[in-house]
């Protein structure tokens, strides 16, 4: 029995007869009485304002299928955005932030040269001298 509805009466609207059996097929395939199959077909045209006069466009069906593919373009944006972009990036900011260990070089030592430079230049006075 119809919810809600137990207590009204029922009236009688003229339809032809296919379009009658038409809609009890309808109905039947809902799953629900005639006269609450036609309530919800009122509420649907009144909740997402259409009329049956109005073509509704594409189907839900492509529209889906529509959908579908721009999401799947997205994904696949950003998952070349991932490789091109973020990992390498992520890398490198991960090296820089690494603590690099220190390379174990020699410290240059600076020579002193003007030791060398007198002693060797006495050297020579001192040979110069003897000859």
């Amino acid at each position: 029995m119809d919810n809600g509805y137990e207590k009204e009466q029922f009236t009688t609207i003229s339809f032809k007869v296919s379009v009658a059996d038409k809609f009890r097929v309808f109905s039947k395939k809902m799953g629900a009485s005639n006269s609450m199959t036609l309530l919800m077909m009122l509420d649907f045209f009144e909740t997402n304002n259409l009329s049956p006069k109005e073509s509704i466009g594409p189907t839900v069906h492509t529209l889906e299928n529509l959908i579908k593919k721009r999401v799947s373009a997205v994904i696949a944006i950003l998952r070349d955005m991932e490789k091109s972009q973020t990992r390498p990036t992520v890398a490198m900011m991960q090296s820089l932030f690494q603590e690099a260990e220190p390379k174990n070089k020699p410290l240059l030592v600076e020579k002193n040269r003007v030791e060398e430079k007198k002693v060797r230049f006495q050297e020579k006075r001192d040979n110069d001298n003897q000859i």
